[in-house]
C-alpha cells in the first residue's frame, strides 16, 4: 500500500492564479492525501467505481502565504495517486481559479475522467450529485468528497443530498479559527451554525454544555457527528479529528475527521492519522 508520502506533488508557479494560504496547509494536505491514497487503493477491488469529490476545489495550486513557496493542492494531490480514483468531480465558483484548475489538470493528468462544477456548491448541489456514475448491482459506485471551506459555513443540507448516494466525507471544520473566535457572534446570530449542523435547536443545548465546562469547539464537532449520524455514519469520537495548528503559536486552527458507513474506512483513517504526522516540511 501507499506510503505517507508517496502521494506528495512537488509543483512550482506557473503565472496562473493560487490559492492563498496558510503554512498548516501543508499538514491538511499530507493527511487527506495520504487517506486518499489509502481508500483508492484499499477500496479498488471491492467497488466497481471510486469517485472523488472536492466540494471546495480551488485553483489546484496555493501558495503559502508571505513566501514564494507554492505546493500542489488537494485536487492535484488526488490525481497523482499511484492507484487514481475511476473519475473526479471539481467544484469551484471563482471562474479565474477554476480556470487555473482546468489547465493545471491538463498537465498532471491528462486522461483522467474529470467533471468541473462552475458554481457554489450549496447552489449545485444537485448537479454534482449527478455527475457521481449511477450505483446499481452490477456497477458499485463509492465516492470520497473532501469538504474543506473557508470557515464553518458547511451547509448540512448540502451533505444531506450527496449522502442519497455511497458518499463518505472528509471534512475541515473551521472550530477554532472561526466558531471558537467568533463565538458570541454566533450566538447572536446563529443561522450560520444552523446550517452547519441542520438544526437551530443547538443553541439551547450549548447553553447547557457551556454551564458544564464544555469547550465550545468540541461541543460544534459533537453536533455535527450527531448531525452525520441521523444518515447513518458511524460517529467518530472527537480524538479522531486530526487538530491543524498554527505552529509559532501552538493555537489549533482547525479539526479534520472523516465520516463514513463502514468500519474498514476507519481502520484506514486511523493508518493515515498515524501515518502522517504534523510537520511542516512536507514539500
Amino acid at each position: 500500500m501507499s506510503a505517507p508520502n508517496d502521494h506528495i506533488v512537488k509543483v512550482e508557479a506557473d503565472g496562473l492564479p493560487y490559492n492563498d494560504v496558510g503554512v498548516w496547509t501543508g499538514a491538511k494536505h499530507r493527511l487527506v492525501g495520504y487517506y486518499a491514497a489509502l481508500f483508492s487503493a484499499g477500496m479498488k477491488d471491492k467497488w466497481q467505481k471510486r469517485i472523488y469529490i472536492e466540494l471546495y476545489a480551488g485553483a489546484g495550486y496555493s501558495r503559502i502565504r508571505d513566501t514564494e513557496r507554492i505546493i500542489a493542492g488537494s485536487p492535484i494531490q488526488a490525481l497523482a495517486l499511484k492507484v487514481p480514483f475511476d473519475k473526479y468531480i471539481f467544484c469551484e465558483q471563482d471562474p479565474e481559479k477554476l480556470e487555473a484548475l482546468r489547465v493545471r489538470v491538463r498537465r498532471h493528468a491528462p486522461s483522467a475522467d474529470v467533471t468541473f462544477i462552475p458554481e457554489d456548491c450549496d447552489a449545485s448541489v444537485s448537479m454534482i450529485s449527478a455527475a457521481i456514475p449511477q450505483h446499481s448491482k452490477n456497477n458499485k459506485v463509492l465516492s470520497l468528497c473532501f469538504v474543506d471551506p473557508n470557515d464553518i459555513g458547511i451547509r448540512f443540507t448540502t451533505l444531506q443530498t450527496l449522502a442519497l448516494k455511497y458518499v463518505d466525507f472528509v471534512v475541515l471544520l473551521a472550530l477554532y479559527m472561526d466558531a471558537l473566535r467568533a463565538e458570541q457572534h454566533y450566538i447572536k446570530n446563529p443561522s450560520k451554525i444552523d446550517q452547519l449542523l441542520g438544526t437551530p435547536s443547538w443553541l439551547d443545548r450549548w447553553r447547557t454544555a457551556k454551564q458544564k465546562g464544555e469547550e465550545f469547539p468540541r461541543f460544534l464537532a459533537e453536533e455535527f457527528t450527531a448531525s452525520m449520524a441521523t444518515m447513518k455514519y458511524i460517529p467518530p469520537p472527537f480524538y479522531s479529528m486530526r487538530k491543524i495548528f498554527l505552529y509559532e503559536k501552538n493555537i489549533p486552527l482547525y479539526a479534520v475527521g472523516l465520516f463514513s458507513r463502514h468500519a474498514l474506512a476507519y481502520e484506514l483513517w486511523d493508518k493515515a492519522l498515524k501515518g502522517s504526522d504534523d510537520q511542516l516540511d512536507l514539500f
